[in-house]
């Protein structure tokens, strides 16, 4: 059994290139090799949609040299992605410089036609947040009911959430996907992110495999 839809926490860059000597942002170059790897094998299986932790909201509050490296990456990967795979962003974009919003919107447009698998990329992002932006939105439609409030969500539209993947030794979901995480399974493991293979992503979907999914009954 396939899921339909898959999320990593991509936890471990900085550690990374710590660990082979280099400064704490040249792993964020690394790890979007290994995005790149773990998506296009995940294309390959039949995974419909997957969505990556890139930055929360929390993580504005980095070193300026870590965050303008995710940037440049983000900036870099949107003005140079011409793959199959479809490219939407979730998160507070529009705070965000006005480069970084233009490549969000060029290769959102530039992928839109392309009708594979979808990589959802949250940046800007807290699922708190999300949760209480989208109750207000429900509310002030004068409806509070689960539809509306769903296709309030940033995630509205997405399939349901089957497999939440965190690398880098942590146990927790760090404010990611927490509405859409409630009856996902959970995966955690050791390595650090820019050392994702296209046979962790196998592993990945094995582990998902063995799973016997009860959705609370």
């Amino acid at each position: 059994m396939i899921p339909r839809h898959i999320a990593f926490i991509m936890d471990g860059n900085g550690r990374w290139a710590q660990a082979h000597g280099m400064p704490r942002y040249e792993g964020y170059k690394h790890g979007l090799e290994a995005l790149l790897r773990v998506a296009g094998r995940l294309e390959q299986r039949g995974v419909g949609a997957i969505s990556v932790f890139a930055l929360s909201t929390e993580n504005l509050s980095r070193p300026k040299d870590e965050l303008s490296a995710i940037f440049d990456a983000v900036i870099k990967f949107n003005k140079t992605y011409f793959g199959t795979l479809r490219i939407n962003y979730f998160g507070d974009i529009d705070a965000l410089s006005d480069d970084i919003a233009d490549s969000v919107d060029d290769v959102e447009r530039r992928t839109s036609i392309n009708k594979g698998t979808s990589l959802n990329i949250a940046l800007n992002y807290g699922a708190q947040t999300d949760i209480v932006h989208a109750a207000k939105l429900a509310a002030d439609k004068g409806s509070f009911l689960e539809d509306e409030f769903l296709s309030s969500l940033s995630t509205a539209g997405l399939p349901p959430l089957d497999m939440v993947v965190r690398t880098g030794g942590e146990r927790r979901l760090s404010n990611f996907m927490l509405y859409e995480s409630a009856y996902a399974e959970l995966m955690f493991m050791d390595k650090l992110w820019p050392d994702m293979t296209a046979d962790d992503a196998d592993a990945a979907l094995a582990e998902f495999e063995k799973r016997v999914r009860k959705f609370g009954k």
